[in-house]
């Protein structure tokens, strides 16, 4: 088994690239097959710097190794289209000589005119077709010497497969079963361009060929064009060693109404891409899911199940398990909306998963990103108390920044209400206590803290989430006690104090 993920380095890896790679790499490894990373980079008025950079840093960091690439090299180098630019000539060459293709030297003017013509006479826009191929300028309405004369001059000309009037076309596709397309709703694609480079449909038979290629696993935006693949390998001649054909279900919006773009994306707070990207030329940067806090083990699994569906129940699955259950027979049809909510709690089950010491090593980088050096011990401490409230590894620094530094003085709006005579009288006697501690551990502060409000015959309400303000600036963390202790009985006791340095009306 070989199978081929071939992007184009036109910009960032969409997620749904991502999973395309991901059952190639899937189905390469359940069979004991080859997963090639293929750069298809013909066209190079699309070509984005740094693109065929990040879509192997983004396979990296997702563990879809490629076999055979253009970093690993193989046995069918180079793994750049750009780089095999002398080998697909004579499968153009070969297409013309057998009759299957012909040179046109129309120009963009005269091709735009032909488009005007029949949307005038009330036809579609306009098709070079079985028909329209005869009112053009190419090699089946000149002569041979004049189209010889036009070459050896110079004259750009681009080489169209010449696609019959009325013939049945078969897809056998492994996911969607045989698909039938008259030929009559197929145009005379370009297959060589004038520029010298071969377009996308005549480089992707030859390459699949040339590297043997067993399966052809894509995204569902290819499958028009399987019916014009077909052809091509029929009028080579290679039919006996055609791949088979899998086309995915394209990852819908959340409402499932249409593919999933980066807009959406932007608009319900979520990355479509794996990794961070800038653009080159408007500097705008789009997140990532690497930088927002998700674990690559997690962005596999829910990939994975964006289409494909276990015989089991169970919804957690490592690279192993998939590779082991991973059937082609089991991917739907029809599209699969992205569930961020389950994608959420799939990557919370990974983070939760985690050694504390890992998660600590976490959260010490992600306090010098914020200019603190914090002990390693002391990371893992609180790493080890934020830990159940985290869903992603950047919720790390959310969850606990005020172990960190101190926080500034309450909302004036938040204290309006909860603060009078009494209050200040409270917190005096909660510090008081808590002063007299010699043990300063969680258990021995809640009691304190439960028997001033036994004798002063108070709701926790009344005083705790004062104390977490006070503490912690926020309304939201780990328990009160436990947070006095990892912050210690200096800390603690500054910071409550503090309240009487902040003006607070009394």
């Amino acid at each position: 088994m070989r199978v081929r993920f071939a992007p184009s380095p036109t910009g960032p890896l969409h997620i749904g690239g991502v999973r395309t790679a991901l059952y190639n790499y899937l189905f390469a490894r359940k069979h004991g097959g080859t997963f090639i990373l293929r750069i298809e980079d013909t066209d190079q008025s699309r070509f984005v710097p740094g693109a065929e950079e990040y879509i192997q840093e983004a396979l990296q960091w997702l563990g879809l190794l490629p076999d055979e690439g253009p970093t690993q090299g193989g046995p069918h180098a180079p793994y750049r289209q750009s780089e095999r630019t002398h080998l697909y000539r004579q499968f153009a060459e070969k297409l013309l000589d057998s009759g299957h293709a012909y040179y046109a030297f129309d120009t963009e003017e005269e091709l735009e005119d032909m488009r005007l013509r029949l949307q005038k006479s009330g036809q579609k826009a306009g098709a070079y077709n079985s028909i329209t191929r005869y009112s053009m300028k190419n090699s089946l309405t000149l002569s041979r010497d004049e189209v010889q004369a036009r070459i050896r001059n110079g004259e750009p000309y681009v080489i169209r497969i010449k696609i019959p009037r009325n013939e049945e076309v078969r897809v056998n596709d492994l996911i969607r079963g045989t698909i039938v397309v008259n030929s009559s709703t197929l145009d005379d694609k370009v297959l060589f361009k004038s520029d010298g480079m071969p377009t996308y449909h005549l480089a992707n038979v030859a390459d699949d060929y040339l590297m043997q290629i067993t399966h052809v696993i894509r995204g569902e935006e290819w499958l028009p064009s399987a019916p014009l693949h077909v052809l091509l390998y029929k009028y080579l001649g290679l039919e006996e060693v055609m791949p088979q054909f899998a086309h995915l279900p394209l990852i819908l919006k959340p409402e499932g109404n249409g593919k999933l773009s980066k807009r959406d994306g932007d608009r319900l707070g979520f990355p479509v891409f794996p990794l961070q990207w800038r653009d080159p030329e408007s500097g705008e940067i789009s997140a990532g899911y690497r930088e927002s806090g998700w674990l690559p083990e997690a962005v596999i699994n829910f990939l994975a199940l964006l289409g494909w569906h276990p015989t089991e129940g169970k919804e957690l699955f490592s690279l192993s398990e998939l590779i082991d259950l991973f059937d082609l027979s089991r991917i739907s049809k029809s599209g699969a909306k992205f569930d961020l909510e389950k994608a959420r709690w799939i990557n919370r089950q990974y983070v939760q998963a985690l050694p504390p010491e890992v998660l600590g090593r976490e959260l010490c980088r992600q306090a010098v990103n914020h200019g603190i050096n914090a002990d390693p011990q002391y990371c893992h401490r609180v790493a080890s108390l934020v830990k159940e409230r985290l869903t992603l590894l950047s919720d790390l620094w959310k969850e606990s920044h005020f172990f960190f530094s101190r926080p500034g003085p309450p909302d004036a709006q938040w204290l309006q209400g909860r603060w009078n005579p009494e209050t200040a009288a409270l917190l005096d006697a909660c510090i008081d206590r808590l002063s007299a501690l010699e043990l300063f551990e969680s258990h021995q502060i809640e009691d304190t803290i439960s028997q001033i409000l036994r004798e002063k015959s108070l709701k926790p309400a009344v005083l705790l989430p004062l104390l977490r303000v006070l503490l912690t600036g926020t309304m939201t963390g780990p328990s009160v006690a436990d947070s006095m202790a990892l912050l210690g009985k200096e800390e603690t006791l500054h910071r409550l104090r503090t309240y009487r340095l902040w003006n607070i009306p009394v």
